[in-house]
Protein backbone atom coordinates (compact mmCIF):
# COMPACT_ATOMS: atom_id res chain seq x y z
CA UNK A 1 0.00 0.00 0.00
CA UNK A 2 0.85 3.35 -0.93
CA UNK A 3 -0.03 6.96 0.08
CA UNK A 4 1.52 10.11 -1.24
CA UNK A 5 0.07 13.29 -0.28
CA UNK A 6 0.84 16.49 -2.13
CA UNK A 7 -1.08 20.07 -2.34
CA UNK A 8 0.53 21.31 0.83
CA UNK A 9 2.35 24.85 0.71
CA UNK A 10 2.62 28.62 2.45
CA UNK A 11 -0.55 30.68 2.28
CA UNK A 12 -1.85 33.56 3.90
CA UNK A 13 -4.68 33.55 6.48
CA UNK A 14 -8.19 33.20 5.05
CA UNK A 15 -6.74 31.41 1.91
CA UNK A 16 -7.60 28.23 1.06
CA UNK A 17 -5.35 24.80 0.02
CA UNK A 18 -6.26 21.58 -1.26
CA UNK A 19 -4.36 18.32 -0.41
CA UNK A 20 -4.55 15.10 -2.50
CA UNK A 21 -3.46 11.98 -1.36
CA UNK A 22 -3.20 9.32 -4.56
CA UNK A 23 -3.75 5.64 -3.24
CA UNK A 24 -2.38 2.66 -4.49
CA UNK A 25 -2.59 -0.97 -3.48
CA UNK A 26 -5.72 -0.94 -1.29
CA UNK A 27 -7.78 -4.10 -1.89
CA UNK A 28 -9.32 -4.51 0.94
CA UNK A 29 -12.99 -3.39 1.45
CA UNK A 30 -14.46 -1.21 3.74
CA UNK A 31 -11.24 1.27 4.39
CA UNK A 32 -11.54 4.73 5.61
CA UNK A 33 -8.72 7.18 4.28
CA UNK A 34 -8.27 9.78 6.78
CA UNK A 35 -6.52 13.01 7.38
CA UNK A 36 -3.97 13.75 10.33
CA UNK A 37 -1.54 16.78 10.98
CA UNK A 38 0.91 17.32 13.43
CA UNK A 39 1.64 20.78 13.88
CA UNK A 40 5.82 21.34 16.15
CA UNK A 41 5.74 20.34 19.50
CA UNK A 42 2.50 18.23 19.31
CA UNK A 43 1.48 14.97 19.36
CA UNK A 44 -0.31 14.01 15.99
CA UNK A 45 -4.45 15.28 15.85
CA UNK A 46 -7.16 13.81 13.67
CA UNK A 47 -8.64 16.18 10.87
CA UNK A 48 -11.14 14.18 8.57
CA UNK A 49 -11.59 10.93 7.43
CA UNK A 50 -13.72 8.90 4.96
CA UNK A 51 -14.82 5.36 4.23
CA UNK A 52 -13.95 4.89 0.82
CA UNK A 53 -17.61 3.22 -0.18
CA UNK A 54 -20.68 4.45 0.61
CA UNK A 55 -19.36 8.46 1.51
CA UNK A 56 -19.38 8.31 5.67
CA UNK A 57 -17.14 10.79 6.95
CA UNK A 58 -16.31 12.60 9.96
CA UNK A 59 -14.45 15.53 11.22
CA UNK A 60 -12.65 16.62 13.88
CA UNK A 61 -15.04 17.72 16.65
CA UNK A 62 -11.89 19.70 18.99
CA UNK A 63 -11.78 23.34 20.31
CA UNK A 64 -9.99 24.30 17.10
CA UNK A 65 -12.23 22.58 14.90
CA UNK A 66 -12.40 22.16 10.92
CA UNK A 67 -15.01 21.58 10.89
CA UNK A 68 -17.38 24.00 8.28
CA UNK A 69 -13.88 24.69 6.78
CA UNK A 70 -12.72 21.33 5.67
CA UNK A 71 -13.96 18.85 3.55
CA UNK A 72 -13.00 15.84 2.36
CA UNK A 73 -13.61 14.11 -0.55
CA UNK A 74 -12.94 11.45 -3.05
CA UNK A 75 -12.12 10.81 -6.50
CA UNK A 76 -12.76 6.58 -7.31
CA UNK A 77 -11.62 7.03 -10.89
CA UNK A 78 -8.28 8.25 -9.35
CA UNK A 79 -8.20 6.32 -6.20
CA UNK A 80 -7.41 9.80 -4.77
CA UNK A 81 -9.01 11.26 -1.40
CA UNK A 82 -8.80 15.37 -1.29
CA UNK A 83 -9.04 17.70 1.77
CA UNK A 84 -10.35 20.77 0.92
CA UNK A 85 -9.28 23.91 3.35
CA UNK A 86 -10.79 26.99 3.06
CA UNK A 87 -10.40 30.29 5.84
CA UNK A 88 -6.99 29.07 6.98
CA UNK A 89 -5.48 30.37 10.08
CA UNK A 90 -1.97 30.37 11.68
CA UNK A 91 -3.69 27.38 13.86
CA UNK A 92 -3.71 25.61 11.09
CA UNK A 93 0.09 25.44 10.31
CA UNK A 94 1.06 21.03 10.54
CA UNK A 95 2.26 18.87 8.49
CA UNK A 96 -0.41 16.68 7.13
CA UNK A 97 -0.65 13.62 6.97
CA UNK A 98 -2.77 10.82 4.81
CA UNK A 99 -3.51 7.14 5.93
CA UNK A 100 -5.81 4.22 4.77
CA UNK A 101 -7.17 2.07 7.62
CA UNK A 102 -8.70 -1.47 7.59
CA UNK A 103 -12.08 -2.04 9.09
CA UNK A 104 -11.56 -0.90 12.61
CA UNK A 105 -13.56 -1.66 15.88
CA UNK A 106 -13.17 2.12 17.32
CA UNK A 107 -13.56 5.45 15.66
CA UNK A 108 -11.36 6.43 13.16
CA UNK A 109 -10.33 9.58 14.81
CA UNK A 110 -7.27 7.99 16.22
CA UNK A 111 -3.97 7.28 14.70
CA UNK A 112 -4.84 3.31 16.10
CA UNK A 113 -6.92 3.07 13.77
CA UNK A 114 -5.06 2.94 10.75
CA UNK A 115 -2.18 0.97 9.16
CA UNK A 116 -0.91 3.01 6.21
CA UNK A 117 0.27 6.15 6.37
CA UNK A 118 2.19 8.73 3.55
CA UNK A 119 4.44 11.14 3.79
CA UNK A 120 3.23 14.19 4.96
CA UNK A 121 2.72 17.50 3.42
CA UNK A 122 3.84 20.81 5.07
CA UNK A 123 1.19 23.40 5.02
CA UNK A 124 2.11 26.55 6.47
CA UNK A 125 -0.48 29.54 7.32
CA UNK A 126 1.02 33.32 7.57
CA UNK A 127 -0.87 35.97 9.39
Amino acid sequence: VQLQASGGGLVQAGDSLRLSCAASGLTFNNYWLGWFRQAPGKEREFVAARRWSGGTTSYADSADSVKGRFTISRDSAKNTVYLQMNSLTPEDTAVYYCAASRPYSGGYDTTRAYDYWGQGTQVTVSS
